[in-house]
């Protein structure tokens, strides 16, 4: 196994779904180890999407079935965090303060420790406490309103954005408070929300709304000219033109025979410019796949509108092995893949977990799983994905 940068960091994970998942995965990437806790119930991510969900965002993970509700889970929880370098949590505001797993609990014993909370909305305010999910994230930070049809309806996503936005922005804090433990020896709590991280991406909207009174963000962006958007070819799929600068603008041209076009670059994607129209059929007259070809060959800022199932094959991706084992998706392209263990079974962990980082014995373990305290679960998960 290749050495990664973030070996030796131990990090216990309390969340559930796609934000925390995504976002120690990530980490587990770069070497970290991920001690997964789970209530007896398990990630719930395991029955979403036939299970799917928790597959693709838990490789590399260990898992251990802790009963939160008893003491004794929460102390064997303490014991854990004890040697650990990073808590990250997603339960709802209070939740962790309650089990007294809360940062300022932990802090006086572990005063190293960076705790990360994964919220909809922070920990504090007047909607702090609501239940919410993607599509309400998506919503109430404007970016749902820029995916809109052409009748002005906002079309509802097929990818949870708010989730993947919130996963990286934990990461990036995480990985920012360690940077700051080295150099001061002291660790700190970070409240993530993931509203709030969705709308952080409506920088040039917000802005240029306010000075211009435009609600789109940058014109040139949002499919207004012919050199900046999306074109249907003879077989009903998509390639994206992006020429924005005229160099890219003036290849494609040239490449296609048409010079008379370069001074049209930024004309608009109306019925009424001839240029568009004969744009449009013109990527008509050719196939996807020669579109994509014509996009390799000419530095013009084409590419194809892939489906998910494509990725693994497209030459981009698969020289990377971005896409491996059973549909397991790289977190970092440019690194080399690590040997990593298969997502655990619920609890499959446990044991050796409790032998590891607690010392624990024989008799304890057999105790704390008579009490219901601990729940063992199976030994897959420790296969080469």
């Amino acid at each position: 196994m290749m050495p990664g940068m973030l070996d030796g960091i131990k990090v216990v994970d309390f969340t559930n779904y796609i934000p925390g998942p995504f976002a120690t995965l990530r980490l587990a990437e770069l070497g970290a180890e991920i001690v997964k806790v789970e209530a007896p119930a398990g990630d719930p991510a395991r029955n979403t999407g036939e299970g799917h969900v928790f597959t693709a965002h838990n490789r590399g993970k260990k898992s251990i079935v802790l009963d939160l509700k008893q003491k004794k889970g929460r102390e064997i929880a303490l014991g854990l965090i004890e040697s650990a370098d990073v808590v990250v949590e997603s339960f709802r505001p209070g939740v962790m303060e309650k089990f007294g797993l809360d940062y300022e609990s932990l802090s006086a014993s572990n005063p190293g420790l960076v705790y990360c909370s994964i919220t909809g909305y922070g920990n504090r305010g007047a909607m702090s406490e609501l239940g919410s999910h993607d599509l309400n994230y998506m919503s109430i930070s404007g970016a749902l309103a820029q995916l809109k049809d052409r009748e002005g309806r906002p079309v509802h996503p097929t990818n949870t954005f708010a989730d993947y936005i919130g996963g990286l922005t934990a990461s990036e804090r995480i990985l920012s408070a360690l940077v700051s433990r080295f150099r001061t020896g002291k660790g700190s709590h970070h409240c993530i929300s993931l509203a709030d991280n969705l709308a952080s991406m409506m920088a040039n909207h917000v802005l240029i709304e306010r000075e211009t009174g435009y609600p789109n963000g940058v014109s040139v962006l949002n499919g207004t000219v012919v050199a900046y958007s999306l074109y249907e070819t003879s077989d009903g799929r998509y390639i994206s033109l992006a020429a924005l600068e005229p160099k890219f603008w003036r290849n494609f041209c040239e490449a296609i025979g048409r010079e008379d076009w370069i001074p049209a670059h930024l004309s608009k994607t109306e019925p009424g410019n001839p240029v568009f129209l004969e744009l449009t059929n013109l990527f008509k007259r050719r196939s996807f796949k020669d579109w994509i070809r014509f996009g390799q060959q000419v530095d013009c800022c084409l590419a194809p509108v892939l489906e998910a199932g494509e990725l693994s094959e497209f030459p981009y991706f698969k020289e990377k092995g971005f896409v491996f084992g059973r549909g397991q998706v790289k977190m970092h392209g440019d690194l080399k893949e690590r040997a990593a263990s298969s997502p655990p079974e619920k609890g499959s962990g446990t044991e050796p977990i409790l032998r590891e980082w607690l010392a624990a014995s024989e008799q304890q373990i057999s105790a704390w799983k008579r009490d219901g305290i601990i729940h063992l679960g199976g030994t897959k998960g420790e296969m080469s994905v």
